[in-house]
């Protein structure tokens, strides 16, 4: 993977021709398909990004079931990060959906190089966007460790209050980590003063 796009030109307007499931302003969300795998384990291998999500890199073949097995459940949305070139950027989802109870965790990996750029507070926006403007979400949730500063500053940006702290709640390179708890309610996502998805 090259640090400037991330994939070379022939799977750059691969890319490119996905259709979208959701645009925004600065980045459009396409849903995850299997072909997907090799790209999401690359990423998941990165070592910072397994420190700060908690996980143990697995193998490609591992990273392929898991992504054939979300793609056929029901409770949770996956979707690739692409500029508006289609450089994929990095993953974001909506899991543990409760339509009942109008409920959802976030997740968001962004790929090494395309981090500090504003991208990770597009893509969440427009997944939040997603599950307040076209879902009947009421309370999305989302955990990260207490130290990772840059994924609390994102969840801050878009309007996540932080709840607490779930303590010692992971185990990680030998160590307990704390993990701090998030949430946003669709009146706090009412209020917030920002183009919603739909207006790019």
């Amino acid at each position: 993977m090259t640090e400037d796009s991330g994939i070379s030109g022939d799977e750059h307007d691969a890319e490119a021709a996905r259709t979208l499931s959701w645009r925004a302003a600065s980045v459009g969300l396409a849903a995850l398909d299997t072909d997907d795998a090799e790209l999401m384990h690359s990423w998941r291998s990165d070592p910072v990004a397994a420190h700060h999500i908690g996980i143990w890199p697995r193998s490609l073949t591992a990273m392929r079931e898991r992504v054939e097995r979300d793609i056929e459940d029901d409770d949770r949305d996956d979707f690739l990060v692409l500029l508006p070139d289609g450089t994929p950027v990095g993953h974001v989802a909506l899991t543990s959906q409760n339509l009942v109870d109008g409920t959802a965790h976030v997740e968001l990996l962004l790929a090494a190089p395309h981090r500090g750029h504003g991208h990770a507070t597009a893509a969440l926006d427009a997944v939040v966007d997603l599950a307040f403007g076209e879902l009947p979400m009421y309370r999305l949730t989302a955990e990260t460790h207490t130290d990772n500063a840059p994924a609390l500053a994102v969840l801050a940006k878009s309007g996540f209050t932080r709840e607490g702290t779930s303590r010692a709640a992971c185990l990680h390179r030998g160590r307990r980590h704390d993990l701090a708890v998030l949430s946003l309610l669709r009146p706090e996502w009412e209020d917030l003063n920002r183009p919603r998805a739909w207006d790019a």
